[in-house]
Parts: C-alpha cells; sequence; structure tokens
C-alpha cells in the first residue's frame, strides 16, 4: 500500500516539476549595452525558452512512462532538449552578467585569473571581441576547465554545442542577431564594446569556482 502511495507522488512530482523565467525587469532602464526596446524583446524570447524547456520535460517523461521511447518523435524531443536548455541557461548567465558600469576590480578573482591567463585585461579583451567577431549566429563564453584552471574564450554554435566539459562559464556574451541587430544594426562591434562596458564584474567574480 505505501509503495504504491509513494509510487503515485512521484508521478505527480514529475509532471508538476517545472522551471520558472527568472524576473530580470531590474534591469530595464540600467543594461547601456542594450536599450529598454531591446531588452524587452530579448526577455520575451527567454521566457519562450524557458515555456519550450517546460513542454519537452512533460513529452519526455509522459513517453517514458508509456514506454514510448523508440519512435522517431523521442529521439526529435532528445535531441531538441540540449537547444531549449541550454538556450535558457545562457540567457539567464548573460542577463546576470550585465547592467553595470563599475570597472573589473584588480583585487578580484576574476581580474587575477584574467592577468595569469592573457598577462593583461587589454589582451583578454582583444581576445575576446575576436572571438565575438565570427561570423555566424551564437554566444562567446569566458570558460575556466577545472582540471588545468586556464581560461578559454570560446565561440558557442546554437546554443548546445562547443561547450566545454568540465568548464565553468564565467562571462556570457550573447551575439545572435536578435540580441543587438535592432539597436545596432550590422555594427556589431559597437555593440561588443558597449557589452564590455556593461559587464557586472561583481556577478562574474562570484561565478570564479575556489582553488
Amino acid at each position: 500500500m505505501f509503495s504504491k502511495f509513494f509510487f503515485i507522488i512521484s508521478l505527480i512530482n514529475i509532471f508538476l516539476f517545472s522551471y520558472e523565467a527568472k524576473d530580470f525587469s531590474y534591469l530595464v532602464g540600467k543594461t547601456t549595452c542594450i536599450d529598454d526596446k531591446t531588452l524587452n524583446l530579448h526577455l520575451k524570447l527567454y521566457q519562450g525558452y524557458v515555456k519550450n524547456i517546460n513542454e519537452l520535460i512533460s513529452l519526455l517523461k509522459e513517453m517514458d512512462q508509456n514506454n514510448d521511447s523508440s519512435s522517431i518523435i523521442y529521439s526529435a524531443l532528445k535531441r531538441r532538449f540540449g537547444f531549449e536548455f541550454d538556450g535558457m541557461r545562457l540567457h539567464e548567465l548573460y542577463f546576470e552578467n550585465i547592467g553595470s558600469s563599475a570597472p573589473i576590480k584588480k583585487e578580484s578573482k576574476i581580474y587575477q585569473e584574467i592577468e595569469r591567463e592573457f598577462k593583461s585585461f587589454a589582451n583578454f579583451k582583444q581576445s575576446f571581441l575576436k572571438t565575438a567577431m565570427t561570423r555566424g549566429i551564437g554566444w562567446v563564453v569566458l570558460y575556466k576547465d577545472l582540471e588545468s584552471n586556464a581560461l578559454f574564450n570560446v565561440w558557442i554554435n546554437e546554443h548546445e554545442i562547443s561547450h566545454l566539459v568540465k568548464g565553468v562559464p564565467l562571462l556570457v556574451l550573447d551575439v545572435w542577431e536578435h540580441a543587438f541587430i535592432t539597436q545596432y544594426g550590422l555594427e556589431k562591434g559597437k555593440y561588443l564594446e558597449a557589452f564590455l562596458k556593461d559587464v557586472n564584474w561583481d556577478v562574474v567574480d562570484k561565478r570564479v569556482p575556489s582553488k
């Protein structure tokens, strides 16, 4: 009787589980790299990823419960999962690390890490911007490799491709065209420069893992 009860409870929890979109309304009127119109459009797009990943989770768990896991639809949904999940997470990291005009603190962990790896903040900035000028849609992520402690500026295609295993994302930049084209047109470089002036380095610093 108890085993049946807990089985029912577990099923309820499976189907009730869902992610909630984080509230980034505090960024309105605060960001300098993107205006409020661009920001509000971008937040709606982010909310769509949250909605989509919840639908995917529900559909996949229902198919698992029904033992319907050998169909083409199941495989297609599994392939889509990383795109929607990473689309949600990357947008959260991006929004969280913008909205501050305060310069990076030289005593911070992130500054010390950048100085160690790139020899100067100017070298890091040049590397980051060159990576961001890669043609195509995607993301740029400053990763720390947990195995070697090395830092890498990485180009991410789509949302789920090119991530570093055991890599911790420290700084995240969205360079899909929807992130800047309504404000900057084709002048992507202006958006990139504005982004680096708008980074919330205190947030990035908190992402640096303890040694």
